[in-house]
């Protein structure tokens, strides 16, 4: 038989390893190296950026369409508003010193491949309200 003594010492060392346990303080991913930032693309893969790309019009331009899409939050992830592919594409160009035509050109397509995405998201919300109004 274990005394009483024993059992409170014991049960008192279980409710301080459960206290720790609680107090944990556990990083979340959304932390980044040093010199870095982190954000997510539409399909929301993690991409953790040097800070010297955001002199790059590209990221300026990413930045000014999911404040226009998304909003701007003071906590949360940043969503840029373009997938995976495309931003290891403009991650790579901004590594390789393209010239700036080229990284205009890269806006210029992002840029239009979102307004024909959302005027076809518009066609397509039009279609289902005429079919709605034909019955």
């Amino acid at each position: 038989m274990v005394s009483t003594k024993k059992l409170i010492k014991m049960a008192r060392k279980w409710q301080k390893l459960a206290a720790a346990s609680r107090r944990r303080i556990s990083w979340s991913r959304t932390i980044a190296a040093k010199g870095h930032f982190v954000v997510y693309t539409s399909d929301k893969r993690r991409f953790m950026i040097p800070l010297a790309y955001l002199k790059s019009e590209i990221f300026t331009e990413l930045f000014r369409m999911a404040a226009d899409e998304f909003g701007v939050t003071a906590s949360g992830p940043i969503i840029l508003p373009c997938d995976s592919t495309f931003m290891e594409y403009a991650i790579s160009m901004i590594q390789r010193h393209v010239a700036e035509d080229l990284e205009t050109a890269l806006i210029m397509s992002l840029t239009t491949c979102r307004y024909f995405a959302l005027s076809n998201n518009l066609r397509e919300q039009n279609n289902q309200q005429l079919l709605i109004c034909s019955f």
